[in-house]
């Protein structure tokens, strides 16, 4: 595909800039590589490395950080987006959840579907790489494509092969990358007429020539005009090109997209910074402390066990058996052995302590006393006391969890919505949601604990009020009772069907009071009948009761 050469050295700028912005954070991400995840990113070794295909593994003596790393990402999985239960719920702001309703029953039917394809898909498997990617590196992306088979499918970028850039409300909005695949996979992916004439001479060559590297770059950007050759059609906010590094004015593949297709979440971001940071950023120092540690540590048992010795000249070339029972011979024993240089008293108790505090602040920085609470405990406690000691802990990733649903999960879900629509696989709407926003609910298990925490001033406020209600029984009066308890159990994550809709408990309001006076109209009459009888039995003389003189008879 021809296009404008002008144009083309613009967008291969614009990747350059991208290029440079990132390059401060690649080798801190090389490092980050190095002693977490080492095997995994090829990308973020050296050109050199990559063509020996050098896979080392040396810096990692102690797994406690890596170990730590997988904890955390395995619990934000489970306690985000657990595909074992619903984590997700679509609702309409400012209509209340009625049972039955059309509009309830059409939301309850798409978010059905929607777990469906999510499940039936790539999705948890890519969502499982985003988490670890996010909590080593601070930086993680996902990309969301249409697919005729499973509807959507899903590819993770690797590290150092990404660059991402952000628009002027810190969103990320372009997307590039570059990668490699072999000659029949170009052709097979972009056709053998859109590819370069190298490309089609080593796939009409067949054999190993169809093995050979091929470098790709692909960009993803808003669909502004201007692009000499770039555009897509007005209708798609996005468009996406694909050419061969070092060709210039040809394309091998160019669209537009409805929503931005990459899901690109930041663990936490300082200023205008485009990457984030991590938690195994800030536990890289003692993570390197302790493979330094280890490593002394066996050293010095290596010196203990298998110390370095001196030898007497006369068992130079001598054979000799320093093993247990081992026996050397020689002519004379005056002065003749074998002893150690120096003798080498490591405080194995105290540098076992040491590496323990360190594996405990790393455990610590990456929240594993989070998500392994239970099992941690020295003693038996309490229900209370365990919700008590997870709500405190959640306070600390309540900002990652907030960032991670609004740059990861809510750009996912509207993406997801998207494809299914318009692949008319959704019901058909009720009229009456016609123009209306719909508003993502996440309900897993984090969420939930998150909005409990907003629920503790209003357990304080009742407390409160029953205390007071004692000395001044009009305290009582004061909270809109039916109020306050909808949005408690609505933080407390208690499902819809479980609580009346507002007119089926004015309903039943209105019910119990009728019986309730109806009860006390019998009472009243009850206690008026016993008073007469009373009266009636009361003797007050000249042959009359009291009831009658009351009737004036």
């Amino acid at each position: 595909m021809k296009i404008d050469v002008e144009a083309h050295n613009k967008k291969k700028a614009i990747l350059k800039g991208m290029e440079e912005e990132r390059q401060a954070w690649w080798p801190h991400w090389r490092e980050l590589a190095d002693f977490y995840l080492p095997r995994r990113y090829v990308w973020l070794q050296t050109p050199q490395e990559r063509v020996r295909k050098v896979v080392k593994n040396p810096n990692i003596l102690d797994g406690t950080g890596t170990t730590a790393a997988r904890i955390l990402a395995a619990g934000m999985m489970n306690g985000i987006t657990s595909p074992g239960r619903p984590w997700f719920r679509l609702r309409i702001p400012g209509l209340e959840d009625q049972i039955g309703s059309p509009e309830r029953v059409w939301l309850d039917e798409v978010t059905r579907r929607m777990m469906l394809v999510l499940a039936e898909s790539n999705f948890y498997n890519a969502l499982a790489v985003m988490y670890l990617d996010l909590v080593v590196f601070g930086t993680a992306a996902m990309i969301i494509y249409e697919d005729s088979e499973s509807v959507i499918r899903c590819y993770n970028p690797a590290l150092g092969e990404f660059y991402i850039a952000q628009d002027y409300r810190l969103q990320v909005n372009t997307f590039a990358r570059e990668f490699t695949y072999k000659v029949h996979q170009v052709v097979a992916m972009f056709g053998e007429e859109n590819c370069s004439e190298t490309v089609r001479s080593a796939y009409k060559e067949k054999g190993s020539r169809l093995m050979e590297d091929v470098k790709i770059v692909h960009l993803i950007e808003p669909n502004l005009p201007g692009a000499n050759g770039y555009e897509v059609p007005r209708v798609f906010p996005y468009r996406e090109c694909y050419w061969e590094a070092g060709v210039t004015g040809e394309l091998l593949a160019l669209r537009g997209f409805h929503e931005f297709p990459c899901i690109c979440p930041r663990w936490e971001l300082s200023g205008n910074d485009s990457y984030g940071s991590s938690p195994a950023m800030d536990a890289l120092g003692d993570v390197i402390q302790l493979q330094h540690e280890t490593k002394k540590k066996g050293q010095g048992l290596d010196k203990m066990v298998n110390p370095p010795v001196i030898a007497d000249i006369q068992l130079k070339h001598k054979p000799t058996a320093l093993l247990p029972n081992g026996v050397t011979f020689v002519a004379g024993i005056n002065n003749v052995g074998v002893k150690p240089a120096y003798t080498v008293q490591l405080p194995l108790q105290e540098l076992t302590l040491d590496i323990r505090e360190v594996q405990a602040r790393i455990r610590e920085t990456f929240h594993n006393d989070l998500f392994q609470m239970i099992s941690q405990l020295d003693t038996v406690r309490s229900a209370t006391e365990i919700d008590a000691r997870r709500e405190e802990k959640l306070v600390r990733l309540g900002s990652v969890l907030e960032r991670f649903e609004n740059e990861a999960l809510d750009p996912a879900l509207r993406r997801v919505f998207s494809i299914m629509n318009r692949a008319r696989l959704l019901p058909e709407p009720p009229e009456s949601l016609a123009g209306l926003d719909i508003e993502i609910q996440y309900v897993s298990i984090l969420s939930t604990a998150q909005s409990a925490l907003s629920v503790i001033p209003t357990e304080r406020f009742i407390g409160l009020v029953g205390n007071i209600a004692a000395m001044y029984p009009k305290a009582v009066n004061v909270p809109n009772w039916e109020e306050l308890l909808r949005d408690y159990g609505q933080a407390i994550g208690v499902p819809a069907k479980s609580i009346n809709p507002p007119d089926v408990s004015q309903a039943l309001n209105q019910q119990m009071d009728e019986i309730l006076a109806t009860r006390e109209a019998a009472n009243t009459g009850a206690v008026a009948v016993e008073a007469a009888k009373n009266l009636s039995e009361t003797e007050v003389g000249g042959g009359a009761n009291a009831l009658q003189r009351l009737l004036g008879g």
